[in-house]
This record gives structure tokens, sequence and C-alpha cells, in this order.
């Protein structure tokens, strides 16, 4: 694994979606989480598998294309 992406906990990306301007959807009853952000028209969609926890490599990858954002972009809002 790579020092320059290290892994992220739950709090890490919170707080990173909370700066991409994304705001998290009232929970159901699952461990994963939703966040959301309306931009022109699109709704960007993040899930977020709390259990997953520490987030590595593909998950946080995967997280930042769901936020519309390379995965530097993500970690560069931390």
């Amino acid at each position: 694994m790579s020092g320059h992406y290290p892994p992220l906990t739950c709090r890490d990306v919170q707080q990173i979606l909370t700066k991409l301007g994304f705001s998290p959807r009232p929970r159901k009853g699952t461990s994963h989480e939703q966040w959301v952000k309306l931009v022109g028209g699109r709704l960007f969609k993040v899930t977020v598998d709390r259990p997953k926890e520490p987030f590595t490599g593909d998950l946080v990858a995967s997280m930042a294309r769901q936020a519309g954002v390379s995965k530097r972009e993500f970690y560069g809002a931390r």
C-alpha cells in the first residue's frame, strides 16, 4: 500500500464528503451511509460501508468515483 494514500477511517470519509459539499441521507437501520450532492441537476450519491473500515485502495477509489472526483482530489479534501 502506498504511503501517499493511507487508509481512511469512516470519520475521515465523512469529513471529506462534507468538505466536498455532500450531506448525509437519513439512515435506514443499515450499516451503510448514503451521502448526496446535487450539481447542475445531477445527483451524486456515495455509499459508505462502515463495517469495511478502514477504507483502502479500491474502496476509496470507488467512493471518489461515486463523488465525481479523482482519488487525488478526494484525498486532497482531507
